[in-house]
């Protein structure tokens, strides 16, 4: 279906069972045996999420390349970190929870009059995607445009209710606005680029942002269902804004689910799809590419002046190195700033708030593998299209892992 003027089905707020008392959830939320969580403990000591100090990115001490390489590296190996001392006032973090906390516990009437549609997502929603009779998440949200100003939600989008949140809401925006650009300028640098250079891709003066409050009611069958499914976020970095007390972002790592435990007074950050199109063709990966070609090429040559194939037993081992580089070369690729699949489990005893900040290209800007780094025999990989035509792409699918950038490649 590809009707964005309303959703396929009718739109319940999850709140609103949960808070009808039910003890069994609604079939629509229940997901296939193959995709449902393993509700038990699955934390490893040996594999925590990097934690980084940005104090010394602020004050040009020498800390900062410290920080700076612990970017570098939790973009390589997690897709994910945890900044500390990032610089957005606690008070004013607080703030933010406080009045959309206030705004979900408004009566329900008064939420619905900000229903919003697939055509803009703005606005209060429940659901993602516009297949018919898909199965959904456990979960509400509110939807809103910050930056540019000449994008930001229309004023019938922002709840009047309560009465201060407009103004919290795009204080925090502009605040973690700043925090963006400070580190897109070391991912830019962990590139072997100028720093201004991931900006520049993003649209400079016209990147965006936007926010996404979410709330995942409690939920009495929690092992059915999630509050999120799998997905990378389509956009450029992602700030997340994680519960104090309920515990449910979960991320992919090493081919398991690890649950996230969020530092007191931390934002979680993670690389979106954007950052890994543009990085895919970065040094490193060129070169690991050139090789791959090359001894593709050599695999296929023959041998003397007769055109005589090359023997089998060093054809075998030729075409094996090059099997083997190519799957060595698909984890550079995805190492190189990688956007991870993530997803959010349901609760049976507590509701959990949190509130995740979008720092995105422009929508007319197109996104590609970067230039400089191109040559007739490394073609890019993935093809140039502007973010709101991929946005839109992900928009009409839904959530669906890494489906949405692996069904782009050009091959």
């Amino acid at each position: 279906m590809d009707d964005l003027r309303q959703w396929p089905d009718p739109v319940v707020p999850v709140q609103s069972l949960s808070d009808g008392g039910l003890t069994c959830i609604p079939e629509k939320y229940v997901k296939p045996p193959s995709d449902r969580p393993s509700l038990e403990a699955n934390f490893d000591p040996g594999l925590t999420m990097p934690v980084v100090d940005l104090r010394g990115i602020y004050d040009g001490s020498v800390d900062s390349r410290a920080a700076m390489v612990a970017i570098w590296d939790a973009c390589k190996e997690w897709g994910f970190f945890q900044v500390i001392n990032h610089g957005v006032r606690q008070d004013l973090v607080e703030e933010m929870k406080g009045v959309w906390r206030e705004f979900f516990r408004r009566p329900s009437d008064e939420k619905q009059g900000y229903a919003n549609s697939p055509a803009t997502y703005e606005g209060y929603g429940s659901r993602v995607g516009v297949e018919k009779g898909a199965v959904l998440d456990w979960g509400d949200y509110y939807f809103l445009h910050l930056l540019p100003r000449s994008i930001e939600s229309h004023d019938r989008h922002w709840p009047a209710r309560p009465s201060t949140l407009r103004n919290v809401t795009e204080e925090y925006g502009g605040e973690v606005f700043k925090l963006c650009g400070a580190l897109l300028r070391v991912l830019s640098m962990g590139l072997g680029l100028d720093e201004e250079y991931l900006r520049r891709a993003f649209g400079g003066d016209g990147t965006a942002a936007c926010v996404r409050v979410n709330l995942y009611p409690k939920c009495p069958q929690p092992e059915l269902t999630l509050g999120l499914s799998p997905h990378s976020d389509p956009g450029g970095l992602t700030v997340l804004l994680a519960d104090d007390h309920v515990e449910g972002l979960q991320v992919r790592k090493d081919g398991a689910w690890l649950t996230v435990r969020p530092v007191p007074g931390a934002f979680i950050v993670n690389v979106g799809d954007q950052i890994e199109v543009i990085c895919f063709q970065s040094p490193t990966t060129v070169f690991a590419c050139m090789t791959y070609v090359i001894i593709k090429q050599e695999s296929t040559k023959t041998l003397g002046t007769k055109l005589e194939p090359r023997p089998p037993m060093l054809l075998r081992f030729l075409r094996n190195v090059a099997d083997t580089l190519f799957a060595i070369l698909n984890v550079i690729s995805n190492g190189i700033y990688k956007s991870v699949d993530h997803r959010v489990i349901a609760s049976s005893k507590d509701e959990r708030l949190s509130i995740a900040f979008f720092y995105n290209p422009g929508g007319d800007v197109a996104i590609g593998p970067a230039r400089e780094l191109l040559t007739p025999q490394l073609p890019p990989l993935y093809p140039c299209i502007t973010f709101n035509e991929y946005r839109l792409y992900v928009r009409k699918r839904g959530p669906s892992g890494k489906s949405q950038m692996k069904s782009l490649k050009l091959y």
